[in-house]
């Protein structure tokens, strides 16, 4: 079954897994030929970072939900590196923009931001 999410993406599955878009399915395929060749160890999708831990409400004490960030891949490369990916087919909006920059500052992990090039048929980072 197809279904369109807000920003158009249809959803795509592969392997059993339900992705947001087909860029994503792509890079989900990518990581697994990376894999094979040696170059990445594992790879996580949709693992939830927390950049605000959740807190009572000061004057209520009601508690406040933490904010989490879930991008779409975590992975480790075989040299020990880890890095998370983004995919986006449309502008960085000014939530993403925010966890964005408090992910980057809470882990010290770079973020790669990338989109599926249908032309060229390869990832580009986004700037």
């Amino acid at each position: 079954m197809v279904q369109k999410n807000k920003y158009n993406a249809k959803k795509v599955e592969v392997d059993g897994i339900t992705f947001s878009s087909k860029a994503e399915s792509f890079y989900y395929e990518h990581l697994l030929d990376l894999m094979h060749d040696g170059v990445v160890e594992s790879f996580e999708m949709q693992k939830a970072y927390t950049l605000l831990d959740k807190f009572p409400h000061p004057k209520t004490g009601k508690t406040i939900r933490a904010i989490k960030y879930v991008p779409d891949f975590e992975v480790i490369y075989t040299d020990g590196r880890v890095e998370v990916v983004d995919i986006k087919g449309f502008m960085k909006n000014p939530v993403f923009l925010l966890k964005a920059k408090l992910f980057m500052f809470r882990y010290q992990v770079p973020l790669l931001v990338i989109k599926y090039d249908s032309k060229t048929k390869t990832f580009v980072e986004v700037g």
